[in-house]
């Protein structure tokens, strides 16, 4: 299951991308799988959400490098990647698909 996983996380598969931050975010920030399904591409978070202070944005980063097996550089991030659901999606997107 993780390989197939892994596979279509290679291939940029946009619905797991989403799917595994979602879980993510959920687990980080402490809030519920039905509020984290809800947020759409223009959900505001970091600033918006309590739960989500700079610490979370760390916690966040190394969840994504392990969860999406990608590596992420110190310049690779901006704070606006972090100010809505879409924007964050659209980094993990990037940063799967290389």
């Amino acid at each position: 299951m993780q390989q197939g996983k892994a596979q279509l996380l290679a291939r940029g598969d946009s619905k797991t991308i989403d799917h595994a931050l979602r879980a993510l975010l959920a687990d980080v920030l402490g809030l519920s799988k039905a509020r984290v399904a809800a947020f759409d591409a223009e959900t505001e978070l970091f600033g918006a959400l309590p739960e989500f202070d700079s610490l979370a944005v760390a916690n966040l980063l190394t969840g994504i490098e392990e969860r999406l097996s990608v590596v992420i550089e110190d310049d690779d991030v901006e704070a606006e990647d972090f100010m809505t659901y879409g924007r964050l999606l659209a980094f993990a997107n990037r940063k799967v698909r290389g």
